[in-house]
């Protein structure tokens, strides 16, 4: 099946190829965002592969339809960047990764709270101009301190039990409680209580309408002076302006993310040698206690390699009319 791959990055080409070896599908990897100017790429691709960046929107997805597209394939399990109704009533089914390695994006979590509280980056920086002092770089003991995770599936799970080997004590946010998570210790608590608590606060649930800026100023100036603030899921749960106010203020005592509000014009490309007009990111990274990465926490072998294998099991079973078991549910 002719298939579109917008987004496509060197190890997309690679590892969708070799998962696609015996399927046989005619892939054609396009460098370019999905927006409604590169639409027009995909005219007679009966499916379209895209990433969380892309513009899969009412306009996008108008534009496809007309061209003969029937298939949206994400490689993400968010699918927050589709319009999930509007393709449905184009006619067109919506399929994302519903599991991948968990474990991926939160041992990456862990890392981004051991780095900004431990300020490893800037010690890394300093010993390569000679400079070995070590004032300015004390973090706090992780053993004995109470962590928040907000979003207790698979991964948000994962990273709790990793803090409990730590020596944590972890409490929970989530509509749908956990029993892995309360087996772990784990309490539940509702959002105030969970900021009033944590020393951490590590972002682990899907960006929604209900989620959409979660972290905010209000919920900034409840809570815990001097918490650190980790983001792995999706940009849109901070409100970064707020997040910037407390840093200044000390109010928020670290920020660790991966993701960001405005990434999609930034993101999976080299703008090193580029001016990067985008002055809240360049206010973000100027802070000596803030690490920004550029969405990498899924980035392991295992977890891109399951990513690309039910990806193209998925475009099979559309073209083989079987069932589409990671199909984007409507409700």
């Amino acid at each position: 099946m002719k298939t579109a791959i917008f987004s496509a990055r060197p190890y997309d080409k690679s590892m969708l190829s070799d998962a696609n070896r015996e399927a046989g599908h005619d892939l054609r990897f396009l460098e370019d965002r999905l927006t409604p100017s590169t639409a027009a790429l995909a005219t007679g691709c009966a499916a379209v592969c895209v990433f969380v960046n892309d513009a899969v929107d009412a306009e996008v997805l108008a534009l496809l339809a007309r061209q003969g597209t029937r298939l949206v394939a994400t490689r993400s399990t968010g699918y927050n960047h589709i319009d999930v109704a509007a393709a449905e009533r184009l006619g067109i089914a919506v399929v994302r990764v519903t599991d991948y390695s968990p474990h991926s994006v939160a041992e990456f979590a862990v890392g981004l709270l051991l780095a900004v509280n431990r300020k490893i980056a800037r010690a890394s920086a300093r010993t390569r101009d000679g400079n070995f002092d070590l004032h300015g770089l004390m973090g706090f003991d992780l053993h004995g301190k109470i962590v928040g995770v907000i979003g207790t599936g698979k991964i948000g799970t994962i990273f709790a039990r990793i803090m409990t080997g730590f020596g944590c004590t972890v409490v929970g946010h989530d509509r749908y409680p956990s029993p892995a998570f309360e087996a772990l210790g784990g309490r539940y608590a509702t959002i105030d209580e969970l900021l009033d608590c944590s020393d951490v606060v590590s972002l682990h649930c899907p960006l929604t309408e209900e989620t959409r800026h979660i972290v905010n100023a209000a919920s900034l100036a409840r809570a815990k002076r001097g918490s650190i603030l980790v983001n792995t899921s999706r940009g849109g749960l901070v409100d970064t302006e707020a997040a910037i106010a407390a840093l200044k203020t000390g109010q928020l005592g670290g920020l660790a993310i991966d993701v960001y509000e405005q990434e999609a014009s930034l993101f999976f490309q080299d703008l090193s040698s580029t001016i990067i007009t985008d002055d809240v990111i360049q206010r973000l990274v100027s802070f000596p206690n803030v690490i920004v990465t550029g969405h990498q926490a899924f980035f392991t072998v295992e977890a891109i390699g399951q990513i690309m294998r039910t990806t193209i099991e998925s475009l099979t079973a559309f073209e083989l009319g079987t069932e589409l078991v990671n199909r984007v549910p409507l409700g």
